[in-house]
């Protein structure tokens, strides 16, 4: 951030650190960074206190594993110019794309998070922002009440509070932000089981939007329903697609099935590359996509169903936290991903 063409007051908030983090501030001396220590108490109580001690009108929050490009900042803030303008997207993309798992992820960024907020953009009705790159204004953030505790998906818990105080939120694709991904299985499964029960909390939470008029209205019975349809409800039935193919395999003609199933992949392959293409990124990860049908996405069918069925028993997730390396892949310095 020390880089951004954009000028800023940086503001580190930590949180009861091991790690040596305030040392490692106090030993930068720059003029524009402000040390803030607190006892351990969370993520939300961390940007809470970095909320209270922010000078500005506009607050960017940015994720500890994650690195912005030098007109990031300059580029987010654009749309506040707009006076009803509450809250700004920016484009999260994965930096540690060089491994298997890495790329996969990289495709469900590209294909799936980032196109929703195109979408959700378009029809008013934005449900997240991520944690690794979003600005506020913090007059919008003082009215949804800060960031809750309430749920284990901070950021579309805030992102819903601040549309439904009354404010638009837009999604702004050139302010890219490059975010380290979990590495291995285990620690995605970790992340993405806190992300869709988190997302389950706030939807519950923020049901009354659908009475709602005006972005909270919108945000209600469009995001909302986006939601509960292709985050929730859909990937809970497509296992049985998976049920089908193996019946038509072992019980039906093997030959169209297989090429039922290679149609239906050729479609996903186009719409991948367009999304692809929109992002001006490099299409030949999507090579992976046929293994990533086979694996990775069966790994999303758990998450779900456990997700599911913590939310019906009202059990109480706790946090999970990721081991971060610092592996940023092919980004080098800020600003040098392609």
């Amino acid at each position: 951030m020390r880089a951004s063409d954009h000028p800023i007051e940086i503001l580190v908030v930590d949180d009861g650190s091991t790690d040596d983090t305030a040392s490692i501030v106090r030993a930068l001396n720059y003029s524009n960074v402000r040390l803030i220590r607190q006892a351990n108490a969370g993520k939300p109580a961390a940007l809470n206190n970095g909320i209270r001690h922010a000078k500005h009108d506009i607050v960017v929050m940015i994720d500890g594993d994650t690195v912005f490009e030098p007109k990031t900042i300059s580029t987010l803030v654009q749309p506040f110019a707009r006076p009803w303008v509450g809250a700004v997207s920016g484009n999260a993309k994965v930096a540690n794309r060089n491994k298997i798992v890495g790329r996969w992820q990289h495709i469900e960024y590209v294909i799936g998070f980032n196109i929703d907020r195109r979408i959700q953009d378009l029809t008013g009705s934005m449900t997240t922002i991520p944690g690794a790159v979003g600005a506020f204004r913090r007059k919008a953030l003082l009215q949804a009440g800060g960031v809750s505790e309430d749920t284990l998906a901070e950021d579309t818990d805030l992102t819903m509070a601040v549309c439904s105080a009354g404010w638009e939120i837009v999604y702004e694709e050139r302010a890219r932000a490059w975010t380290e991904a979990p590495t291995t299985l285990q620690q995605l499964w970790r992340q993405r089981y806190r992300w869709s029960y988190g997302t389950m909390q706030a939807m519950w939470k923020h049901r009354g939007a659908i009475f709602k008029s005006g972005p909270a209205g919108r945000m209600g019975r469009v995001g909302l329903l986006n939601l509960a349809i292709f985050q929730v409800l859909l990937p809970a039935l497509a296992p049985l697609i998976d049920v089908f193919l193996i019946y038509g395999l072992l019980a039906l003609d093997p030959v169209a099935t297989i090429k039922l199933w290679l149609a239906v992949l050729a479609i996903q392959m186009f719409a991948g590359l367009l999304a692809f293409l929109m992002e001006r990124e490099n299409p030949l990860p999507l090579l992976w996509m046929p293994l990533q049908q086979l694996a990775y996405r069966q790994l999303m069918y758990g998450v779900l169903i456990k997700s599911l069925g913590t939310a019906l028993a009202g059990a109480r997730l706790k946090w999970q936290k990721l081991k971060r390396v610092g592996d940023f892949g092919a980004l080098g310095a800020p600003g040098g991903a392609r």
